[in-house]
């Protein structure tokens, strides 16, 4: 009896895969659906030269957000070096993941820095250092919160 059952449940199964999408469909559309996630490369390329740019008026990102107790912090960079090393790229990736929620454009990481009238936070301890969505390093920073990869 438990032969039979089992042949007529993987015989429904077999009618149900048959009248239904193909799993290459399937996993087409689950990949299509799938969240974005926040890409090591991306950040390392593109997203921590803009926390080491000097931007006129303001102080550069690494200056204060290595030294604060803030969410967002950076590790503090070698003495002498003008960039992080890969163990310490690894531990701001890390790190960014407190303020950079994966394909949400309200993360901390984009909207603190960015002005108020451009839909920014109101207040920012070193300044609004966007002064709208059209800075190319806001941009930068948003198509990483959406999942940017690098080509």
């Amino acid at each position: 009896m438990k032969r039979a059952s089992s042949c007529a449940l993987v015989a429904a199964c077999l009618s149900l895969l048959a009248a239904g999408p193909s799993t290459q469909a399937w996993s087409q559309q689950a990949s299509s659906t799938a969240s974005p996630s926040l890409d090591y490369e991306f950040f390392k390329a593109k997203v921590e030269p803009v926390f080491l740019a000097k931007r006129p008026g303001h102080a550069r990102c690494v200056v204060c957000h290595t030294f604060n107790n803030a969410p967002f912090h950076l590790v503090r960079l070698s003495p002498g070096a003008t960039t992080w090393n890969e163990e310490q790229s690894r531990r701001n990736f890390e790190l960014i993941q407190k303020v950079a929620q994966p394909g949400f454009e309200g993360s901390k990481l984009v909207v603190h820095p960015l002005a108020e009238e451009a839909g920014g936070d109101p207040h920012h301890g070193g300044g609004q250092q966007f002064t709208s969505k059209n800075d190319p390093d806001w941009q930068t920073l948003n198509a990483f919160v959406l999942g940017a990869k690098l080509k």
